[in-house]
């Protein structure tokens, strides 16, 4: 068996409120291999967000480890982390967190600036933008602004965004939770699609 995605052992998260300390994880466990679809359900306040967010190199664990393709993250300096954000992890929130003023075009193609990988020239940004923005059926909407866009059409400008880099892993917070049940659909067959392909 190859080596998985991810790998957190006995993670745990506590954060100082004043004199009080909130365990937000306790002991949590879990390994992804590479290709499996997984959904971390429970109650609200019950750490799937601080989860989420450690899985993102967002926050780090006040104990424990959490490996990403083999290497330790508690390890890793903040540059290092930022690098796997950028170039290793796609990310697709509840939401959708598009700036406003940015076309979707634009918008796709901004965590490619970023990425120390990415194409350096701006034809080349976004000749994959529009790309990936074609992949999740929005060719024709590339110079709309979000507020131009329902939002089933902006939650799928934060896919298209998110997979821009060739992510290892799409961690979707709630990718659904502001859209209707038809939409919702949609966009649950659309991430189902990704795993698939």
């Amino acid at each position: 068996m190859s080596e998985p995605v991810i790998e957190v052992r006995n993670v745990t998260r506590i954060y100082a409120l004043g004199d009080v300390q909130m365990r937000a994880l306790d002991g949590a466990n879990l390994t992804i291999q590479r290709g499996e679809f997984v959904s971390i359900m429970g109650s609200s306040g019950s750490g799937k967000s601080t989860l989420m967010n450690i899985l993102g190199c967002l926050d780090r664990p006040t104990s424990g480890t959490y490996v990403f393709e083999g290497v330790d993250t508690a390890q890793l300096p903040e540059p290092a982390l930022g690098r796997i954000r950028s170039e290793r992890i796609g990310f697709v929130f509840q939401s959708f967190n598009l700036l406003a003023r940015t076309s979707a075009l634009e918008n796709v193609a901004l965590p490619l600036f970023y990425a120390s990988s990415g194409p350096a020239r701006r034809t080349e940004r976004f000749a994959r933008a529009r790309e990936a923005l074609r992949f999740v059926g929005l060719a024709q909407r590339e110079r709309n602004s979000p507020g131009q866009l329902s939002g089933g059409q902006q939650q799928r400008v934060a896919i298209a965004r998110a997979l821009i880099s060739g992510p290892a892993i799409l961690l979707a917070d709630e990718p659904t939770g502001n859209l209707d049940t038809r939409t919702s659909h949609e966009i649950m067959e659309m991430l189902r699609s990704l795993n698939r392909d």
